[in-house]
Parts: structure tokens; C-alpha cells; sequence
């Protein structure tokens, strides 16, 4: 039995018997399409001896299955022109291909072999574990994508919210195949996995095509994982990780929003307006008026039950507290006057504009399918989000600055600070009282 329903004009949704969901969304204007697996386990659902796992099983599950050798899963998509990859974030983890729309089932059962059939061998495990060990030093080596983990870390502590995606280097090499592939019947399981698809397909056949490709794929119906809400920080903290680095390289951030919160419209023209882009109040004070970085921007990060905002900034070691004190004399400013209307109707233009050039492929809007459905937040049609957007007022943005700028701040540096004492920053990472 499958129960199905429309959400939105070409949007429709079924679930299958076995728990699995397959929302798909047409466009009859194009000729291709992007399928995606959505599995609702990420890095913050792992529990010690397996930290890291879920970005482990997206490299394993590409290593082969019952039907098919490496080989053969890289060869079958490009013998007709598709791409197919993957990604694990801290909420979820995701397998996707993008290919014409005729070349639809093939990609599905290519990927629902992966998902269903895996057979993370012994062998594979061991030599993927170290092409995810030089992964994990790649990012260790990279600075400005370092600092953000630093920042993580530091807001979160100890809550798996704060943990790398990559794992580390210890639980990485300690990992044996049996807790790896227990992992995987664990958690890739109908009941935890959302089908995505878009582009000019039916969804009709759809779901035929994925209910055939599963077929006998067995689980519990509910999700499989249960999670804990992390506490924001109630004091300011800096974190500093020494790097012989030309640059430094700092996030200073706060408490944001959660993904569902009714606000998040005007924290994102909020954000847009402090240093989403070169208009913005950060780009044009710390960048093209002092000329202290060469990148600045903000950006918001949402989870199922927390958010943070931050402010990324790359400078000389020299000009690092000139950088923070500029900085957090923006952002008080915002928390205290908001946006003026000029302010706000650019931001919410470029807000619009954006979102609906970010919709204009297949791929992502299968994205905004898979994730929505995956995480439970509201899927809203494009004139709806865009009707959201333009309701934001001054007030609202002000009302939501006064609940994400006012601290306490968190603050993340990464470069040449030997010998530096964290005490130094405690006038940046203060409450404003």
C-alpha cells in the first residue's frame, strides 16, 4: 500500500509501505534529471569508537555492492554522460545523480544498489581509510576552511554538534569494518531515507521506478536515530590554534536560529545586509574603507534545534584586533539600530534574486526536496519563500538582531599566534549589556 499526496503545484510526495518517502518535483521544460538518497544520519548522531562514520559510508558505499564492482558504478554513469557523488553533513547524508531524463532508472538503480546492497569489504575499508585519513590532513592544512571547525568545536563543546564531519585522525584509524557496516544496517534503512528526485519525470513512474530498485529492502519504519539539544554558551570563549600561516584567520560567532524558526527570513535579511555580500555593511567598513582583509562575510548555520551567526574574516596577524574591534562595532550597531529602509529593501532584492537563481537546475531542486523532507523543515513553494522574504520589516529585523547579536560571543582563530593569550580577545566576546 502507498499513501501519496500533492504539497504543491508538480510537487508530489508517497510513501512506501517500508517507511521510505520519494517526493519528486517536475519540469517539464528540461531534459535531464537529479536523483538523490537522503539518509537521516550525519556526524552529530555518532557515538564514540564510531565518530565519523557517516562520512566513512560515503566513501564505502562507492567500493562496490553484490551487483556491481567499483569499477562498474563508475563506469555504468559515465557510459551515459551522468555524474553521481555524495556528501555528509551533521544532520544528514546524502548520494545523488544528475543525468538525462531518460537515464532516470539506471542512476535510481545504481544508487539504491549502493544504498540497499553495499558490501564493505574488509579490504576496501582498509584502503579507504587512508584516502580519508589524507582528508582529513587536507583540512587540517586549509585555514580559512579549518577555522570554521575550530569555531564548532568551541561553541558546542562537547555536543556532537561540535565534532568534524571527517572524524579525526584516531577514531578514523582505530575503525574496524564490523562497526562500520553495523553502522550502515543500522541506520540505511527505509524508515531513514528520503528519495528526491527532479527534473522532467513522472512521479508516477517514479515511484515505480524506486519501489522495484528497493525492492525487499528491509527496517524499521521510524527514524533510527534520537537526539539531544546542545546549550547555547552563557559566557564569551575564544579558542586559538596556532598555524605557520601568513594570515589569520578568525569566525566570531553567537548564538542563531534553529531551521524551522519563523525569524529566519529576517535573519536572513539580516545577514544579507551585514556581510552577505559587497554592498553589505562588513564589506564595505572592514574591506573597501580600511582595507584590512581581502575576504569578509557573515552566515547563518541552522540545525534541527540550534543556529549559530557568524562573521568569517581573513587579515595580517598585525591587524586581527583592528579586524574584531570593527567588526563587533558593526554588529552592535545593528543590534541597537537595525536596518535602515534603503538597507532593507536592498537586501531583501538580493535575498529574492538569489534564491530563485539558485533554483534555476534540477540538482537544486532536488536539494530543497530531499533536505526539507529529510530534516522536517517547511517545504515552501517558490512564491511562497519569496512572499516571506518580502513581508520582513524593519521591526522584524530588528526583533531578531536583538535576539542573535547581543552574545555571548564565541571566537575561533587560526594562524601564526604562538604565545598568545586567549585573554587578550575577552573585550570582543562579551555580552552587550
Amino acid at each position: 500500500m502507498r499513501q501519496a499526496h500533492s504539497v504543491s503545484e508538480g510537487v508530489r510526495v508517497t510513501t512506501l509501505d517500508s517507511g521510505l518517502r520519494i517526493i519528486t518535483e517536475a519540469m517539464p521544460d528540461v531534459r535531464s534529471a537529479a536523483v538523490g538518497f537522503w539518509i537521516g544520519v550525519g556526524s552529530r548522531d555518532e557515538r564514540g569508537a564510531v565518530t565519523g562514520a557517516s562520512h566513512f559510508l560515503e566513501h564505502l558505499l562507492f567500493k562496490g555492492t553484490k551487483r556491481r564492482s567499483a569499477q562498474q558504478i563508475a563506469e555504468v554513469m559515465d557510459a551515459v554522460g551522468g555524474d553521481m557523488n555524495a556528501f555528509t553533513s551533521k544532520e544528514y547524508t546524502c548520494f545523488y545523480a544528475r543525468c538525462l531524463d531518460r537515464d532516470l532508472p539506471l542512476a535510481t538503480d545504481v544508487l539504491a544498489d549502493m544504498m540497499t546492497a553495499s558490501v564493505v569489504r574488509g579490504g576496501d575499508v582498509d584502503a579507504e581509510r587512508d584516502v580519508v585519513l589524507e582528508e582529513i590532513r587536507m583540512h587540517l592544512d586549509t585555514p580559512d576552511d579549518l577555522v570554521h571547525s575550530v569555531f564548532s568545536q568551541a561553541y558546542f563543546g562537547d555536543h556532537p554538534l561540535g565534532r568534524e564531519i571527517l572524524g579525526d585522525e584516531a577514531t578514523i584509524t582505530a575503525m574496524a569494518r564490523d562497526q562500520v557496516h553495523r553502522y550502515y544496517r543500522r541506520h540505511y534503512v527505509p524508515g531513514n531515507v528520503v528519495v528526491a528526485v527532479a527534473g522532467n519525470v513522472d512521479h508516477d513512474a517514479v515511484v515505480a521506478q524506486v519501489a522495484e530498485a528497493v525492492q525487499g529492502w528491509l527496517g524499521p519504519v521510524e527514524p533510527t536515530v534520537k537526539r539531544s539539544a546542545p546549550r547555547s554558551p552563557k559566557d564569551g570563549r575564544a579558542t586559538l590554534r596556532t598555524r605557520p600561516t601568513e594570515q589569520v584567520h578568525l569566525v566570531l560567532g553567537s548564538p542563531g536560529l534553529a531551521r524551522g524558526d519563523d525569524r529566519r527570513f529576517a535573519a536572513g535579511v539580516l545577514n544579507q545586509a551585514l556581510g552577505g555580500g559587497m554592498a553589505s555593511r562588513l564589506f564595505q567598513e572592514v574591506r573597501e574603507r580600511r582595507g584590512l582583509v581581502y575576504t569578509v562575510y557573515s552566515y547563518t548555520g541552522m540545525h534541527a534545534d540550534a543556529g549559530t551567526f557568524a562573521v568569517y574574516a581573513g587579515t595580517a596577524p598585525s591587524k586581527a584586533t583592528e579586524v574584531l574591534a570593527v567588526t563587533r562595532a558593526e554588529l552592535d550597531k545593528a543590534l541597537g539600530d537595525g536596518l535602515d529602509e534603503a538597507e532593507l529593501v536592498r537586501a531583501k532584492g538580493h535575498l529574492a534574486g538569489s534564491t530563485i537563481l539558485s533554483l534555476e537546475d534540477t540538482g537544486s531542486r532536488m536539494s530543497r526536496l530531499g533536505k526539507a523532507l529529510t530534516t522536517g523543515a517547511p517545504l515552501l513553494t517558490l512564491d511562497e519563500t519569496l512572499a516571506a522574504i518580502e513581508a520582513v520589516t524593519c521591526e522584524d529585523v530588528l526583533d531578531v538582531a536583538k535576539a542573535i547579536l547581543g552574545g555571548p560571543w564565541t571566537l575561533a582563530m587560526v594562524g601564526p599566534l604562538d604565545g598568545a593569550d586567549p585573554s587578550n580577545y575577552d573585550q570582543f566576546i562579551q555580552r552587550v549589556t
